[in-house]
């Protein structure tokens, strides 16, 4: 056992105990993937992350820092609340920067870029994998969700690291309302998001589009768009019974995920603050912006609620 330094962070919230906590250990050093989980374990936060200096590799990448994420139930090969948070946490605890302008943090999905705007961290959203989900699992996950045909406007497997079942659904009122079957979704080892999209117009134009996710359930093809002009807003739950939560506050992976494919599809504009926890009675904020290059960069504010020690 040793005493390390200890820090729980609230993230994508500026206002203390809105966001999503983590726990984070600053120097994880010496300690087994079992003590990880261990203590991830005991924690019950959706995550705890230990600190690590980067390895040989990541530190020939310009790595400043190597973090390992853990859920109760697993690790993580990159999580979005996590990184913005490790990286407050770093910062805060005194870590020097290598180069000027970005962070750039080592993980198990490889090195991932934060930029700085005030108070405000940004990550660069990860590559992003996408593909149709078959009738058949779309269907349970509708059923274990109490979804009907009508609700989903489009569906897609969105993989950046953790792999979400996401759902673009009707309205914001359906996304609130859901009363998911956890136990469900955990035999089924099926990690959901679920969206909705808002535009910030007065008069929202809805057109028919050809969408083949949609179609791969039933027969809906209606898709919200807007001019390129117009900003947007997202409603965002996550089910994620298969690691051990139920539902999470607010998820940087989902909602970096959810961008790349939403704004590829345009299906959601170039810009957008998405809002998550409401159902948990968080206010959690996640702004969400595509640069000149395409990169998408998911950002929020992170506040430290609790700065001490622990014995590990």
């Amino acid at each position: 056992m040793k005493t390390r330094p200890f820090k729980q962070v609230d993230v994508f919230t500026g206002e203390p105990y809105l966001g999503n906590p983590l726990a984070v250990v600053l120097d994880g050093t010496g300690l087994d993937d079992a003590q990880m989980q261990h203590f991830a374990h005991w924690t019950n936060l959706s995550e705890t992350c230990f600190l690590l200096p980067p390895s040989a590799q990541g530190s020939a990448g310009g790595a400043d820092y190597r973090v390992r994420i853990f859920t109760p139930g697993g690790e993580l090969p990159f999580a979005g609340h996590p990184t913005l948070g490790s990286c407050h946490a770093w910062l805060q605890a005194g870590g020097q920067v290598r180069a000027q302008g970005e962070i750039v943090q080592e993980c198990q999905v490889g090195l991932v870029r934060i930029r700085r705007d005030g108070t405000r961290l940004a990550f660069a959203a990860p590559p992003l994998k996408r593909s149709n989900p078959s009738p058949a699992l779309l269907a349970k996950v509708a059923g274990a969700l109490g979804l009907s045909a009508h609700q989903i406007v489009a569906a897609q497997i969105l993989d950046n690291g953790p792999v979400w079942l996401s759902l673009l659904l009707d309205s914001r009122q359906t996304v609130l309302q859901l009363t998911p079957d956890h136990l469900a979704l955990k035999n089924m080892g099926q990690k959901v998001g679920v969206a909705s999209v808002e535009f910030t117009q007065s008069a929202t134009v809805l057109i028919a589009r050809s969408n083949r996710e949609a179609r791969a359930f039933g027969p809906r093809s209606v898709a919200a768009e807007a001019p390129a002009t117009d900003s947007c807003t997202l409603e965002v739950r996550a089910f994620a019974a298969p690691a051990g939560i139920a539902e999470d506050p607010v998820t940087g992976s989902l909602n970096a995920s959810l961008a790349q494919w939403l704004i590829a599809e345009g299906l959601a504009t170039s810009s957008y603050v998405a809002s998550q926890g409401v159902c948990l009675g968080r206010a959690g904020r996640v702004h969400i912006e595509q640069d000149g290059q395409g990169q998408v960069w998911v950002g929020g504010e992170s506040v430290t609620c609790i700065s001490g020690q622990v014995e590990l």
